[in-house]
């Protein structure tokens, strides 16, 4: 039915086909994790883009409104049917009830393997679909016919594994321009630094234009994501300084690529003073939301004086910019850096800004500390050791130790505890204790 669910169905235009699928993303929508707006009524759906891939199928870019933010733009890969069988079940939308879909169920195509695998043979053999253009790097084999499957768990995104040999990315959160995940791996690739997957095919949009929408990379068999890792050492009392030793070496490297790949961000004599000045600002409006806060302003505030006077021992230079446990696989006997994106919900401009390679280490550090929390009895000396071994692995391939900067680290610890408390405020409150624990110490200067 998937080839002829479409066909005689009228004009399939983005107005017309808003009428048939209103209503129903009206209530999916909100329900996804990936989904920025939670909580908020949404106030207006729009199609931005729409590209029949194949009769039955439907790319989509939906641009949604609500109270008093600001918009958002998602993807989408629809399929549709008059009854789609029971293993699609679980991916469905609804039933449209007016316009040219009307009386047909529409679900999440990514979840049907006959649309995941129509996107890889698109990858596989690049050319356009309407304002869609598939790329690919030509270096890379990548054989027809792999099975598919949705990959589990995540949050921003959705990601399709093809016979264990390949996984895409499609972004669900769309801002106009390139995609650091693609741009950085593959400048890296290019490079040759062997701890970042490069990537092998890729999607965008041409409206808007050099818009990414979906990064095919090498699926990593086997690998374990170091959150997964640090929770197995602590369930078995292991130590997992060796790990952190070398994950800080990976750090290191791949920092020293980013160097070498693009252009240090040029000198600012105020632009210390500015960084200051955005992290007190984030400050103040996390305590307004988070009232735990309010004890530790002053402390606080007085940890950002450093960063305002800094004089950066290197340039500020393009970073990781969400670095944690779960943005590393062990694979092989070695440490590889993914998912390059930044947090999705700051501007990709803002992504793409050169930065102080501190702040990545900050990211780790703080990571480290939520996994120690995440096992009862809570374990410091365990999060403690690992830092100083992630500390000493950076410090062994770069020209800099990052100990040595106790003052500027706490001040990017600081800014990241902060942003943790109002996640954590807003999503899961009873994890608010951990980074409030960070903040303590942080204030005391320990």
């Amino acid at each position: 039915m998937l080839e002829t669910a479409t066909q005689s169905r009228g004009d399939l235009s983005p107005t017309t086909l808003l009428t048939s699928l209103d209503g129903v993303l009206q209530e999916w929508l909100p329900r996804q994790r990936w989904f920025a707006g939670k909580g908020l009524p949404i106030t207006e759906l729009a199609v931005v883009s729409m590209t029949e891939l194949q009769p039955g199928c439907l790319h989509l870019l939906i641009r949604s409104r609500h109270t008093g933010e600001r918009d958002g733009c998602y993807q989408l890969l629809l399929g549709v049917e008059e009854d789609p069988p029971p293993h699609l079940q679980h991916a469905v939308i609804g039933r449209a009830d007016a316009g040219p879909l009307q009386g047909l169920t529409v679900y999440d195509a990514l979840h049907d393997p006959r649309s995941a695998a129509l996107l890889l043979e698109r990858l596989r053999t690049p050319g356009a679909a309407g304002p869609l253009r598939f790329e690919r790097d030509g270096q890379t084999e990548v054989p027809p016919g792999l099975t598919p499957r949705v990959l589990d768990g995540e949050q921003s995104n959705t990601s399709l594994v093809y016979g264990d040999l390949f996984i895409l990315k499609i972004f669900r959160r769309i801002q106009y321009g390139t995609n650091p995940d693609l741009e950085v791996p593959r400048a890296l690739g290019l490079e040759g630094c062997a701890r970042v997957p490069a990537p092998v095919a890729w999607f965008w949009t041409a409206e808007p234009r050099g818009t990414t929408l979906g990064v095919l990379q090498p699926f990593l068999r086997d690998a374990t994501d170091g959150w997964t890792m640090a929770l197995q050492a602590l369930a078995t009392g292991d130590d997992f300084t060796d790990e952190s030793y070398e994950l800080g070496r990976a750090t290191a490297e791949v920092h020293l690529a980013l160097a070498e790949v693009f252009a240090p961000g040029l000198p600012d004599r105020q632009g210390g003073r500015r960084l200051a000045s955005a992290m007190i600002t984030r400050l103040e409006a996390t305590a307004r939301q988070v009232p735990a806060l309010v004890p530790y302003m002053a402390q606080l505030r007085a940890a950002y004086g450093v960063v305002g006077a800094r004089v950066p021992g290197q340039p500020d230079q393009r970073i990781h910019g969400d670095l944690h446990l779960g943005q590393v696989l062990w694979a092989g006997h070695r440490w590889y850096v993914i998912d390059f994106e930044g947090e999705p919900s700051r501007p990709i401009a803002e992504r793409r800004r050169t930065q102080a390679p501190v702040r990545d280490i900050a990211g780790m550090l703080r990571s480290f500390e939520y996994a120690a929390h995440a096992r009862r009895p809570w374990q410091p000396q365990w999060a403690q050791r690992c830092r100083e071994a992630y500390c000493a692995g950076y410090a062994s391939e770069s020209a800099w130790d990052p100990r040595k900067q106790g003052a500027l680290l706490r001040a990017y610890e600081t800014d990241r505890a902060v942003y943790e408390a109002l996640y954590e405020a807003r999503h899961r409150p009873d994890w608010l204790p951990v980074p409030m624990a960070a903040i303590d110490r942080l204030a005391k200067g320990i």
